[in-house]
């Protein structure tokens, strides 16, 4: 298996770029530009000729051919054989991205009893899957962890490997250093660093969160702009406008889990506040609750109140399409969404919600690994 070193990203990071689909990059940016431009489109229509690669992107055909032949040759691309209709002339040779060839391997850290990872193939199909429960590790025995359970999965790869993804809980800078993740005892760690230089492939590491709203952009139902609010151990949101995950000026947006929603007090927060929208929503936090009532639609309906109350004034300040909420759908689906909805409609003017579209993920528990394989896909190959 190929093993390639990579240096150091730059202050944006590689996964946050997208490939407009109709814009042709300028001269100094061509090629790597262009070349992704194919694949990306590749990605969004399955199976194209070259003339059609040319229409969709506006690239001259006798550049199509050329990146084309480039991918051929590097195994990305295979020939489907011809296609049948009644055109007059030669029939067209049919293209798509060979998802054999390359494997990724995606890891989710944002389950603090059991570490995941996963091969996938550039389609995202999940082929294997791999645990090792983590017994309340934190600091250096949760990194070590960390990356055995990523060599488990690189060491399953049955081709060459594209690189790694790994989503994370904790505030994520665009170099892949986990600036805090206070439940893993990690401050300042350049995990991104660390795993690379340990395995010599190109590592990614983001916020778990930006790890699934990548997944339901690329492998769901997701649009351009979506709000992705991650419900688990914590409460986050993961931001896309126009296509471009946004991280913030201190790698910090969609860190709504510390945001105190009302002023009525609440639960008390492991963060020291009381009425935290993670003290109402998160998972253990709401299985907690409910072990002890009998009134599970009560507090199933505060808890989407509450995430109504917080949803507000992100969708008046970004204007996203939609909202996907990501979370066991035991939980959250019924009267928690409901609420959430009602809640969010109910503070915000009728106009600028009318469009708006509210639902659960339409991927499951595997968001965040398939999600670290499409942060992998947008920074090596431009397929977002």
């Amino acid at each position: 298996m190929s093993r390639t070193t990579r240096t150091m990203p730059p202050a944006v990071p590689t996964w946050g770029r997208t490939i407009d689909r109709g814009t042709k990059a300028l001269p100094s940016q061509a090629r790597e530009h262009n070349r992704s431009l194919v694949l990306q489109t590749l990605a969004v229509h399955g199976t194209l000729s070259r003339a059609d690669i040319a229409r969709e992107t506006g690239l001259t055909r006798v550049t199509v051919s050329d990146l084309v032949a480039e991918l051929i040759e590097g195994a990305l691309v295979i020939e489907r054989g011809q296609r049948t209709g009644s055109r007059p002339g030669k029939p067209a040779t049919l293209l798509e991205i060979d998802k054999d060839a390359q494997h990724i391997v995606g890891v989710d850290l944002s389950d603090l009893t059991t570490f995941r990872s996963c091969v996938v193939d550039l389609e995202g199909t999940v082929l294997t899957t791999h645990e090792l429960a983590t017994d309340g590790a934190t600091g250096p025995e949760a990194v070590r962890l960390a990356a055995e359970v990523t060599t488990l999965a690189v060491r399953a790869a049955t081709a060459p490997l594209l690189g790694v993804g790994v989503g994370t809980p904790g505030i994520v800078d665009s170099r892949g250093t986990v600036l805090t993740a206070p439940n893993l005892g990690w401050s300042d760690l350049p995990l991104q660093r660390l795993l690379a230089d340990e395995l010599l492939v190109p590592v990614h590491v983001a916020n778990d969160a930006n790890a699934a709203v990548m997944a339901e952009r690329r492998f769901g139902e997701g649009s351009g702009d979506l709000l992705l609010i991650r419900v688990g151990g914590g409460v986050g949101a993961g931001i896309l406008v126009d296509g471009v995950p946004r991280l913030g000026a201190h790698s910090a947006a969609g860190e709504i889990g510390h945001v105190v929603v009302g002023t009525d007090g609440g639960p008390p927060c492991a963060c020291g506040k009381a009425g935290c929208l993670e003290a109402w929503l998160s998972v253990p936090s709401l299985r907690r609750v409910l072990a002890g009532t009998a009134d599970r639609e009560r507090v199933l309906e505060e808890a989407g109140r509450r995430l109504g109350i917080a949803m507000a004034p992100v969708v008046g300040t970004l204007d996203v399409s939609e909202i996907a909420i990501s979370g066991p759908a035991d939980l959250l689906d019924g009267p928690l969404i409901d609420a959430a909805v009602r809640t969010l409609r109910e503070r915000m003017l009728a106009a600028s919600h009318d469009a708006l579209r509210v639902r659960l993920a339409s991927l499951s528990e595997d968001i965040v690994l398939r999600g670290s394989a499409a942060i992998v896909l947008a920074a090596e190959l431009g397929i977002s």
